[in-house]
């Protein structure tokens, strides 16, 4: 079957599919919907997760192993499949095809894709993983219709916007529905439910010079360590929750994975921007970000981010804070501890 993202929720509230398969280039809204799969899979006993992140030298065996395998810690498990490229390759269509034939009765399996091509909607191993299941494809939110998304996600939450307010949201956030989204959790904070002026936004805007995810990340990737550095550690002094700002990091870096990987395909930076919906002042730090590492490298960060989220977790040692430390530096391009295999990249020309 078919769904779209408004259609998500209802859905569920009904059924759990078997099988789903999200694609999109929206990584806000993406990690919305695959956030809403996995809590309705644990409310039905799919207590166990594993997570694959799919390239070019990825194990298709392993992914068949596991999916045959009976759980030792749970009756019921979910696999999340990670393609950002969302070509499988050859081997892995087979695979997935022969998995969709007869999907295994404690298993979900959630693949998460970048954009697909519209030959590949037409793909048999594509056609036969939504006909065992569900195919949801997530299109970004133009600017036009970004004041609506506002008023929705704000009046859902008992605030009542003026139309002056959300338009100024709109324009401050620049696209950026993660940073939206925090925004108007900052407002209901400070103002609870009820009516909201321009004035009130302004204010919270305005509080937004303080230690944040959004500064943390941009100054990491402008190379500033020094000012980074004071940063992570403001946002520890001010009591943030280490795991709040992993989910955070997570998104970002896995945007420019994204985008990292779609300039393997073109080398047009300028359009992939476009397409990721990063305009105004993030286009010098995001390209700065894309010219120190290719997309191997920010795939390395991504399972370093899940090495320290397990930390933080409780279920592996390590000195979480610390690790997030590294990882800044990391992105700023001056590792202290480079990774195995750690090599700078040749910077990408434009």
């Amino acid at each position: 079957m078919k769904l779209n993202l408004g259609q998500l929720t209802t859905h569920l509230q009904k059924t759990l599919a078997p099988i789903y398969v999200i694609s999109g280039d929206e990584p806000f809204q993406v990690g919305e919907a695959c956030a809403a799969i996995r809590e309705k899979a644990r409310s039905q006993g799919f207590s166990e997760r594993q997570v694959f992140h799919v390239d070019a030298k990825f194990d298709w065996q392993e992914f068949a192993a596991s999916a045959s395998a009976m759980s030792l810690f749970a009756e019921r498990k979910l696999i999340e499949l990670r393609i950002p490229t969302a070509k499988p390759g050859d081997e892995g269509t087979k695979s997935l095809a022969a998995y969709a034939a007869k999907p295994p009765d404690d298993t979900i399996l959630m693949l998460i894709c970048g954009k697909f091509e519209r030959a590949q909607l037409k793909s048999k191993w594509l056609t036969a993983l939504e006909q065992a299941g569900a195919l949801l494809e997530i299109w970004p939110i133009e600017l036009s219709q970004l004041p609506a998304w506002i008023q929705q996600r704000m009046q859902s939450r008992g605030m009542q916007p003026t139309p002056a307010a959300v338009k100024l949201l709109a324009e401050q956030v620049e696209g950026n529905l993660l940073a939206a989204d925090q925004e108007m959790e900052k407002l209901l904070l400070l103002h609870g439910e009820g009516p909201i002026d321009v004035e009130d936004v302004v204010a919270a805007v305005s509080d937004s010079a303080r230690f944040d995810v959004f500064s943390l990340f941009e100054t990491a990737l402008l190379g500033d360590t020094a000012r980074a550095t004071r940063i992570l550690s403001g946002l520890r002094a001010e009591g943030v929750d280490a795991l709040s700002l992993l989910g955070a990091l997570a998104f970002q870096v896995r945007a420019q994975a994204g985008m990292a990987q779609a300039l393997v395909q073109t080398r047009d930076v300028e359009q992939v921007m476009n397409e990721y919906r990063i305009w105004g002042k993030r286009q010098t730090s995001v390209r700065l970000g894309l010219q120190r590492y290719r997309a191997p490298v920010w795939q390395a960060m991504l399972r370093k981010l899940s090495d320290i989220d397990r930390m933080a977790k409780g279920l592996a040692a390590g000195r979480v804070w610390d690790e997030l430390l590294q990882l800044v530096l990391w992105l700023a391009g001056s590792p202290l501890r480079p990774p195995a295999g750690f090599k700078p990249m040749v910077a990408l020309r434009d």
